[in-house]
């Protein structure tokens, strides 16, 4: 049977994929912010839980994880949690968390509520440092052998390629557009050369960290993935130079009490930056046959975004220009 479609996946057959897991269903569905794959959270009894809970339940987008990959996530997740670093895992039901169901996986996690962290709060940056670098420190440990590798093919290269067959990139902007992207696209493929990759989050930033009474933890390992360190590091640094490198530091202070950090890694920031910024315009392309896209993301067919993505990319080939973050003397 070939994969479901994610236009056929209606309510019902949410429901019943729940209902052959033995789960006693007591609410409806709400649909959760997620574009990549369909997630939902509900109220319903599992046996071996307690009596009634909220659960959320994530149908992978088909063909994009293989078997392999989306097991090896789990399992780093698990890993995780067994070394008491505060991520969200599956539940295995009969010894399995990736459940099939109509050619397609997903998967059923318990729901924890939280606020959304707060980047610029020095003592939540400084707890979300403790916890990254435990989580590094775990990644460290082993490799993965299926999920992939951040790298200048995956997110540069292959982006151009898609870029270059969108039918939405207006004809009168395309010169001044792929003029500057392939300027980007050479210079940030000259800088990122990484030296060591560990296992990462790969994905994190403001929406996938929230804050409880327990304090930080961490949702979503979907893009989890062999990295450098500081992959898990830059998106947390925002504002000026300044402000940039007073976060850093508080993140460092933390970090480094669990893992090791290589101050090398600073001027790789830019160069993942650049990497960013490409694969989501990529992304939205790539994704665009997908109703959800164009009903939620119509400005990416207007004039104005790709303005705007011709100076975003001007602006981001100036800062690979520019010195690397640094770190302060310690005295």
């Amino acid at each position: 049977m070939s994969a479901f479609c994610f236009a056929d996946l209606t309510p019902d057959t949410v429901l019943d994929a729940l209902e052959e897991l033995g789960l006693v269903i007591d609410s409806g569905l709400t649909a959760l912010n997620s574009y990549e794959n369909r997630v939902y959270q509900f109220r319903g009894e599992l046996a071996g839980y307690p009596a009634i809970q909220r659960w959320v339940v994530k149908f992978y987008r088909p063909e994009r994880w293989s078997l392999q990959q989306l097991q090896e996530e789990h399992d780093f997740t698990r890993e995780l949690l067994a070394a008491d670093v505060p991520v969200v895992a599956p539940v295995s039901l009969n010894g399995c968390s990736v459940l099939p169901y109509a050619g397609g996986y997903f998967a059923l996690f318990p729901s924890r509520g939280g606020r959304p962290l707060e980047t610029d709060h020095e003592e939540q940056l400084g707890q979300l440092g403790r916890f990254l670098g435990r989580l590094h420190q775990v990644g460290k440990s082993k490799v993965f052998h299926h999920r992939p590798t951040l790298s200048v093919d995956s997110h540069l290269l292959q982006s151009r390629q898609i870029l270059q067959q969108c039918p939405q990139i207006p004809g009168h902007m395309q010169t001044a557009f792929f003029t500057a992207l392939d300027q980007v696209i050479a210079e940030a493929s000259r800088q990122y050369q990484p030296q060591n990759l560990i296992r990462v989050h790969g994905d994190c930033h403001a929406g996938n960290l929230f804050m409880d009474q327990q304090g930080p933890f961490f949702v979503d390992l979907d893009d989890c993935r062999m990295a450098p360190a500081i992959q898990d590091l830059w998106m947390m640094l925002s504002g000026e130079r300044t402000e940039q490198l007073l976060y850093l530091d508080i993140l460092l202070e933390e970090y480094q009490q669990y893992c090791d950090f290589d101050p090398t890694e600073l001027k790789l920031i830019e160069p993942l930056r650049a990497m960013r910024i490409i694969h989501y315009m990529a992304w939205l392309a790539r994704r665009w046959d997908d109703p959800a896209f164009a009903m939620n993301f119509p400005w990416f067919a207007t004039d104005k975004y790709w303005e705007q993505q011709t100076l975003v990319l001007k602006e981001q080939l100036f800062q690979l220009h520019q010195p690397p973050l640094s770190l302060q003397p310690s005295f």
